[in-house]
């Protein structure tokens, strides 16, 4: 049995109990270990004992990818490197990277939190998992690898790319649970048709995706081209990697957050004031186990509301909305806020539209752009269909009504935008350029 599923049915007062008392040690290991966390605590005139009780957390000043960035590569371990087994890091594509590590108790822990996760999204040990995520620095394969031998199950280390040959490894190998980004999940689907594999008539039952933002859309189209049932999954580097929270597959209404390891809250990202229950805003996290890397109010950039509604499979953690976007990723379209799901809400209420698009946006004058490109499916370019000139008209008029922004909309050939073996490249912005 994987251990700590006690805690996903706990009673709320005992689960803060315990809560609290591992966010005191978090903090007063951050405050005697890491040297920014002790210089941010003076600054803001705090120490470890003012912190009495969990509504004390909001006193705590915030942690940003910026201060890990300006902390590379190890400023921010709270162990010394001989006690550090694992090393993990983001790309970089956007600035400096972001390096965390891992203790073996850390890689324990995460493996035991993504067994947790593949069971609420499905597996069992019985299942045979074909894990598409990419492995090496990035979380993700390597979190659902682990996790599935630590489930028992049988586990695929297939990772991204080379898709012709997965097709063939799951039409051969038989696998039950899929494990990829949603956009590379799709992708598998396009090439097995491609290659005359019928994707609904492979084994799969469940298919665990996350690693980018998706809609409920894209969720009923994935399960209606893989024949699976889709469920989100969530989780960062910053925070341990993937299996921070999960979605249950009885229910698939809002993640579950493990809240034995993390304590989650809803802030405006503005003022940076803590927002209550059910209101949408910035989600920020604090580790409450980790020992090589612990990360106290860190700003994740990640746009969702929390719940602690009661929800069909027992479990009584708090759950988180699926993300609708970053605030770092989000767009600002003459004055509109333009998250790259709200428009992928709106593609995917059209007939005749695949779940490929991409948004590019550049300034003419003083004039800012946005221009939406997305495939077409084949039926297109029958004659029973409306023309593209129609279909792009009442697309830029649905996006115009649902999001009050202005958008040029280009529609394009099937396959012709390319193709993402990780996370999909939702948006071009040329301002930046």
């Amino acid at each position: 049995m994987i251990y700590d599923i006690e805690y996903e049915t706990m009673p709320r007062e005992a689960l803060e109990a315990i809560q609290f008392r591992r966010l005191k040690a978090t903090i007063e290991r951050g405050y005697a270990s890491v040297p920014f966390y002790r210089q941010k605590f003076e600054a803001a005139g705090i120490t470890p004992g003012d912190i009495q009780s969990l509504d004390d957390l909001p006193r705590l000043p915030f942690t940003t990818k910026q201060d890990l960035r300006d902390n590379y590569p190890f400023g921010m371990f709270a162990v010394p490197m001989e006690n550090v087994v694992r090393i993990h890091a983001s790309s970089g594509t956007t600035g400096q990277p972001t390096v965390v590590g891992y203790t073996a108790r850390d890689v324990d822990t995460w493996a035991g939190l993504m067994a947790r996760s593949l069971m609420a999204g499905g597996a069992t040990r019985g299942d045979i998992i074909h894990n598409a995520y990419g492995y090496g620095l990035f979380t993700g394969g390597l979190g659902a690898h682990y996790g599935a031998e630590k489930l028992g199950a049988s586990v695929i280390p297939v990772s991204g790319g080379n898709t012709k040959r997965q097709v063939v490894i799951m039409k051969d190998f038989g696998p039950t649970i899929l494990t990829a980004t949603p956009s590379y999940a799709l992708h598998l689907a396009e090439v097995a048709d491609e290659m005359g594999v019928s994707f609904p008539d492979l084994k799969f039952k469940y298919g665990i995706f996350g690693a980018e933002p998706w809609s409920e859309r894209m969720r009923d189209e994935i399960e209606e081209k893989l024949g699976l049932v889709a469920v989100d999954i969530y989780g960062l580097s910053e925070v341990i990697g993937p299996g921070v929270a999960m979605e249950c597959y009885e229910a698939k209404k809002g993640l579950h957050i493990f809240e034995d390891h993390f304590i989650p809250e809803i802030i405006d990202p503005q003022t940076g004031e803590v927002l209550p229950y059910g209101e949408t805003g910035e989600l920020v996290f604090t580790s409450i186990t980790k020992e090589a890397f612990p990360v106290i109010r860190y700003r994740t950039r990640d746009i969702t509301a929390l719940s602690p509604e009661p929800c069909i499979c027992g479990r009584t953690m708090v759950r988180m909305n699926k993300v609708s976007g970053r605030s770092d990723d989000m767009l600002i379209i003459r004055g509109v806020n333009v998250f790259p799901s709200q428009i992928e809400s709106v593609l995917m209420e059209m007939k005749h539209i695949e779940p490929h698009y991409q948004l590019v946006v550049d300034r003419e004058g003083q004039l800012d752009i946005l221009t939406v490109m997305v495939e077409v499916s084949e039926a297109m370019f029958s004659d029973e269909v409306k023309t593209l000139q129609g279909m792009e008209q009442e697309i830029t008029k649905n996006i115009k009504d649902y999001l009050g922004v202005s958008a040029k909309v280009k529609l394009v050939e099937p396959k012709a935008i390319a193709r993402s073996q990780g996370k999909a490249v939702r948006v071009i912005d040329n301002r930046q350029i």
